[in-house]
């Protein structure tokens, strides 16, 4: 899809229309152009840059660069941040966007030649101190992103408001291409019951939730009998999912005295409190690398015997995760400030060596987070007026369009994974 065109403002967006000049720019952007021309050249894409007759690449997805000069200098300057910029700008367009970037994505760790991916520590930038994800920080990171406005939210979401990756019927064509809402939904809710099944949860259950989004899996919860602490940073989601949580106890299937949901950091849990169960979807993609030694250690110490815990997590491959753990990135810089993707493996080695925690059950379903992406992405632009009802600018439009496809790509080819991961703790030695 091909947006209207409209430049950022300097007063809503400070410091993005200015292009890099300068000796360095021009240099970088030089090595900038050298390298991108010769990574496309092998890719199946058909890139065109204004002023060249002749595409590169191998032919596939079409993208157009507008203003090459702006386009390479951004992606000399500042690397992948450059490249979404650039985007931002309107340097360059898509119109099948997630496509484009899906061959990207594929090819991600070999378009910078390895001679050069030596030099990475020395080139990318490093993330800001005031983003790491510290009790003083978490706050201000979460509402950067989720208190945005929850109307917002509301354009593309289902009726359930749950943000995060869906579980399709595996039955069903293309895993939600040009699903309708309501297939969206009974996706969300296949989802959150296998969760609440993996973990046990059921009358009289205690269940901590970390990260309450909208309060779904809370009512959810609820519904079958438990009782439920949920706990999130966000502000806007606590008031709606306070709302949503009363509304659906009013048909008399559960209490809402059995849900509590406070404006509290998973480190400022009660010490004394013990959960028979522990949900936590896609939460620890915030908690930041230099701090899933203590979420994990948490989980250990407010999980109660027999316990289980159910995480929904996004990951990476693990030499990625490595490679890019101290890079400040698009993601960290306009959607989510501290945020970072762990790897299975991470997560595997650390509850085997912090905790008594250990991997019982693992579901992948990266797909289906393709899937969901691409069903939100298509009912936010269609809900691009109500969007600019809101108060959001065109280029939020196409940074947030940029942010569903980027993220897409990620899992559309296979870069990205998606899993459930069920926790319980380890049997002592010698116990039968």
């Amino acid at each position: 899809m091909t947006l209207a065109p409209s430049r950022p403002s300097s007063l809503t967006w400070p410091g993005l229309h200015v292009v890099p000049t300068g000796p360095r720019a021009r240099v970088s952007g030089r090595v900038a152009r050298r390298l991108f021309t010769s990574a496309v050249s092998r890719l199946p894409v058909s890139v065109r840059l204004a002023g060249d007759d002749r595409p590169l690449g191998r032919g596939g997805p079409e993208m157009t660069v507008h203003d090459p000069d702006e386009f390479f200098a951004r992606i000399g300057s500042a690397g992948l941040i450059g490249f979404g910029e650039a985007y931002l700008t309107q340097a360059w367009e898509a119109d099948d966007l997630g496509a484009v970037l899906t061959v990207l994505a594929a090819e991600l760790p070999q378009l910078v030649p390895a001679s050069l991916q030596r030099l990475r520590a020395a080139y990318v930038a490093r993330p800001p101190r005031h983003q790491k994800s510290s009790v003083r920080n978490a706050q201000a990171n979460i509402g950067h992103h989720y208190d945005l406005s929850n109307d917002l939210f509301e354009t593309f979401l289902d009726e359930t408001m749950t943000y995060s990756s869906a579980l399709f019927d595996d039955s069903h064509p293309g895993l939600g291409a040009g699903l309708d809402r309501e297939v969206l939904r009974e996706a969300q809710v296949r989802k959150i019951e296998r969760l609440l099944d993996a973990t046990g949860v059921g009358r009289g259950t205690r269940l901590l939730e970390i990260g309450t989004g909208w309060g779904e899996l809370a009512i959810r919860a609820a519904r079958r009998g438990a009782v439920v602490d949920s706990v999130t940073l966000s502000v806007e989601q606590q008031s709606l999912a306070r709302q949503r949580i009363a509304a659906a106890a009013a048909d008399g299937s559960f209490d809402a005295g059995q849900v509590s949901v406070e404006l509290r950091d998973y480190r400022r849990i009660g010490g004394g409190r013990r959960y028979d169960a522990i949900c936590s979807v896609e939460m620890i993609e915030a908690v930041g690398h230099d701090y899933w030694e203590d979420y994990f250690r948490i989980l250990d110490r407010l999980l109660a015997p027999g316990g289980k815990v159910g995480l929904q997590a996004i990951t990476m491959p693990h030499d990625r995760m490595l490679a890019t753990r101290r890079t400040y990135t698009w993601i960290n810089k306009y959607i989510f400030p501290g945020g970072f993707l762990p790897s299975v493996e991470a997560i595997e080695q650390i509850t085997r060596t912090r905790t008594s925690l250990r991997t019982t059950d693992r579901l992948s379903f990266g797909a289906h987070y393709a899937a969901t992406l691409h069903a939100w992405d298509a009912a936010f632009l269609a809900a691009r007026d109500r969007v600019a009802e809101l108060g959001f600018d065109e280029t939020f439009v196409r940074m947030w369009h940029f942010y569903l496809e980027y993220s897409r790509a990620g899992f559309a080819s296979g870069y990205l994974d998606v899993q459930q991961i069920v926790l319980e703790r380890a049997a002592r030695s010698g116990s039968r």
